[in-house]
């Protein structure tokens, strides 16, 4: 499961908030469908998907995301998409008070072969997720990370696994301003290589909405009931 804590919404103070896509999918079905979901430096991350698009999305080349035997190989290639971005702008970018990072979630499959799900970080290597990591997670990740270890397991049913995604998300967007909607939601079916659900939830979703009010009015109901300490067992503070 791979979850992009941002959305699509990136900001320069919470007086200038935008709207960029942070999703691009690469797909020949029945052949592999590739997802890249981006965070961090918005100059950065795209300069790394149009690379990735049209230099290396050519269907011919050992350096091709089309030719690629594995789903490994593609994360290789897009770490050093990366490399080469931040290595040329990198230093121009701090000099003007920046941060040049990004960090990306590749996942997909090609035929004959196993899903797979990597994290790549600003240095170009990587992290494949697991049975014991089943999901990863980039961009704000604090505020809904707990969601997603008390909730993800390795072959919970996916329309679960969404629940737990956008739980995750609106717990993130409860504590940070700069993440919102709309959410681009992709699901794919293993081996058939293709995208099974594309969605992109907005602020008014009639299910997200529900899903928001039911977890928040949940969670105020489960704390009524949780015991309350018996503080006066406690030992006394430092006198003064």
């Amino acid at each position: 499961m791979a979850q992009n804590l941002g959305a699509r919404q990136t900001n320069a103070g919470v007086d200038y908030i935008s709207s960029f896509r942070k999703l691009t999918v690469f797909e020949e079905p029945g052949e592999r469908v590739i997802a890249l979901a981006t965070a961090g430096n918005l100059a950065t991350s795209q300069a790394v998907t149009s690379i990735v698009s049209e230099r290396l999305g050519a269907r011919k080349g050992e350096d091709s995301i089309y030719t690629s035997k594995t789903m490994f190989n593609v994360a290789q290639i897009v770490g050093r998409a990366l490399r080469q971005v931040i290595d040329e702008h990198g230093e121009h970018v701090r000099e003007s008070g920046g941060d040049p990072t990004a960090t990306f979630i590749l996942g997909g499959q090609i035929k004959d072969r196993a899903p797979r799900l990597f994290l790549i970080y600003a240095a170009g290597n990587f992290i494949e997720a697991s049975a014991e990591t089943p999901f990863l997670q980039i961009g704000e990740n604090k505020y809904g990370k707990p969601i997603l270890d008390r909730t993800i397991s390795y072959d919970m049913p996916i329309e679960r696994a969404v629940t737990a995604s956008l739980v995750s998300f609106d717990s993130t967007m409860r504590s940070n301003l700069s993440v919102g909607p709309p959410i681009d939601l992709i699901t794919i079916l293993a081996g058939e290589q293709r995208v099974e659900r594309h969605a992109s939830i907005e602020e008014n979703d009639a299910y997200f909405t529900e899903l928001r009010k039911t977890y928040g009015d949940g969670i105020v109901s489960l704390f009524e009931t949780l015991p309350d300490p018996d503080i006066s067992n406690w030992p006394p503070g430092p006198s003064c």
